[in-house]
């Protein structure tokens, strides 16, 4: 534990809230910038003397209890709360399961992509953002209960698998292939997390395809630049496919693009005008 540096971590962190961030009245003769420091004992429900002790570095080792109601109180971020979980010689526990909370900007970027189709995958494949153009091409996960918006189950569970089609043949093999790669590592990082278990139960007994890419412990899968779908209404459509990794919240935003003046662009800008609609069923 460093006390001189958990002191002035504490301090610098409470000299920046105002009352007004967390609900509280300013108040006259306010003299010091940020909050008092009976405000954020109060706001982290521990003593003002055992605070104090805390920022003057003179308290002992605080427990996991008041390390969580600090983290509160002073609003910090997750590489902050890291930060101050070392500082008190009590490294955070890594998370349970994967997470499933986007960032604000994450989902801003995907409505600012309406020409391309983006989604973001929690570690375990779990569809948790998409926008309109990815509903449009491959299903609005958002009408779907929140077990069946994960992509592995839709692609290999699903009994509808053999009429959506959603990759081709040679492309199935690669998702497959890598998918099977990063739920592994996904399930050695939460080993404790249920879903995760289920997920990977599931697929084995339900998916032979599955099951014969997890037993080949192919772990040097390269991406393909490149993946057709098969819609529908549209066709085959060929899109580019990138990939770009959110470290700090274990998750992928996955972008399909067209090259400009390519059937692909057309098919896209098709399916834009078309959305979620099913023109093939009768009215």
């Amino acid at each position: 534990m460093d006390r001189r540096e958990l002191g002035g971590f504490l301090r610098s962190r409470r000299e920046r809230i105002t009352p007004a961030d967390v609900g509280l009245p300013a108040g006259p003769r306010r003299r010091t910038p940020g909050l008092r420091r009976e405000e954020v004992a109060q706001l982290a429900y521990i003593s003002t003397e055992y605070y104090t002790r805390l920022e003057q570095a003179r308290g002992p080792r605080p427990s996991r209890e008041v390390l969580a109601g600090l983290t509160r109180a002073l609003r910090l971020s997750g590489a902050e709360r890291a930060h101050l979980h070392y500082l008190a010689g009590a490294p955070p526990a890594p998370p349970s399961g994967p997470s499933r909370e986007v960032r604000p900007s994450i989902l801003d970027l995907l409505r600012r992509l309406p020409h391309a189709v983006a989604l973001v995958l929690s570690a375990a494949y779990e569809v948790i953002a998409h926008n309109d153009l990815a509903a449009a091409l491959l299903e609005d996960f958002s009408a779907l209960p929140r077990r069946e918006r994960n992509f592995l189950r839709r692609t290999f569970l699903d009994s509808r698998v053999g009429e959506r089609q959603w990759y081709s043949r040679s492309g199935m093999d690669i998702f497959g292939r890598t998918a099977a790669r990063h739920l592994r590592a996904a399930a050695a990082r939460y080993p404790d997390d249920p879903e995760v278990a289920t997920l990977v139960d599931d697929l084995l007994t339900g998916s032979a395809e599955f099951a014969r890419l997890w037993a080949a412990y192919d772990l040097s899968v390269e991406p393909a630049p490149h993946k057709t779908f098969r819609h529908p209404l549209i066709g085959p459509i060929t899109l580019n496919c990138d990939v770009l990794d959110i470290a700090d919240r274990d998750q992928r935003v996955v972008i399909y693009t067209a090259d400009p003046g390519s059937p692909a662009e057309e098919a896209l800008r098709l399916l834009s005008v078309i959305g979620t609609q099913r023109m093939d069923v009768p009215g």
